[in-house]
């Protein structure tokens, strides 16, 4: 099998702010194996570059397969490295599986499409009145918002004004211990369905002390979630975990984590980064499997090259072709 990637800069609609950082673009990388595609997304806080992807792709030779049905055994195969990279190679793999058998992958893995729950749309960080006002216009289903600043407070109570649509949050561990017991009742009064990662990724102590709140929304561990063993270490301690191919290293991966994670009692939230309709399709062939859908990354950019998952006002339609069923956009 030959593998080539091209780089695959993404544009979004508007200036993506977050705890972490702001961007107008994401330096994604678009993979192909034997016919499928996949995309590996390069999210600095987590370690991942374009270049850093690149180089670890360049270091393969998956010339000595010769079936993308063998993927099992050729994902095992695959170097430590890259994370991104190896999502974007199995998710390349899984879409020329699906072609091979000329079917869509959510049959392949026995899953019933209609049972997808509806997505949120998000709202980055911006200055209360225009997240409000971007809140308002959205017409979402369900809003994430994302805080982790000093404004917090306004700015949800500026979104609450505009909007009475469900809402979650998502702090991206911009939070002390201090702010968000200050927070989190105040997120409670406001009818926030859940928070993800209030705290900084690794800070069990914290999450075990925000447990013993006595008004707060449930919370997700997002940053802190890469592997199995991170899931273990927060059992207890979370309401749910927020699990994404390109943090699992693809469908292979995060199927185990999702059957790991409610096996143990926690929810399930099946999230995306800023990704085009590649990955993003690629997560949504497992969204029955999750209790809460964080899949909007289409909806961010201008410039999608393919045409896959599509929205009805929040509900999540996967396309009923082979593998993953992209079609490149004209």
């Amino acid at each position: 099998m030959q593998l080539s990637w091209q780089p695959l800069t993404l544009q979004l609609i508007h200036p993506f702010r977050i705890a972490h950082g702001v961007s107008d673009t994401r330096e994604n990388v678009l993979v192909r194996v034997e016919g499928g595609v996949g995309e590996a997304a390069a999210v600095p806080y987590h370690g991942e570059t374009r270049d850093g992807i690149i180089q670890y792709l360049q270091r393969l030779d998956l010339t000595r397969f010769s079936d993308p049905s063998e993927l099992a055994n050729i994902l095992k195969e695959l170097p430590l490295g890259s994370t991104a990279a190896r999502a974007a190679i199995d998710i390349a793999l899984h879409d020329a599986w699906g072609q091979a058998l000329q079917q869509p992958l959510y049959r392949l893995f026995g899953l019933d499409p209609t049972r997808i729950a509806p997505t949120s749309f998000t709202i980055s960080l911006d200055t209360p009145e225009h997240m409000a006002e971007q809140a308002r216009a959205s017409h979402a289903l369900i809003l994430k918002i994302k805080l982790g600043t000093d404004a917090d407070e306004a700015r949800l109570s500026a979104i609450r004004r505009a909007t009475n649509t469900p809402l979650r949050v998502d702090a991206n561990a911009g939070w002390t211990l201090a702010r968000a017991r200050q927070l989190l009742p105040l997120l409670a009064e406001h009818g926030v369905e859940l928070v993800e990662q209030p705290l900084p990724a690794g800070d069990l102590d914290g999450l075990r002390a925000l447990r013993e709140l006595r008004s707060r929304p449930a919370i997700f561990a997002d940053e802190s979630i890469k592997t199995s063993s991170d899931i273990l270490a927060h059992q207890g301690l979370v309401d749910g975990v927020v699990i994404k191919l390109s943090k699992s290293g693809g469908l292979h991966a995060a199927r185990e984590q999702i059957t790991l994670a409610r096996s143990l009692g926690l929810e399930v939230m099946l999230g995306c980064m800023i990704e085009s309709s590649i990955a993003v399709t690629a997560a949504a062939h497992l969204a029955p499997l999750a209790q809460y859908i964080d899949l909007d990354g289409p909806l961010l950019i201008r410039n999608d090259p393919f045409v896959g998952v599509e929205y009805d006002a929040g509900r999540v339609r996967l396309p009923d072709r082979p593998g993953l069923g992209l079609l490149p956009r004209s």
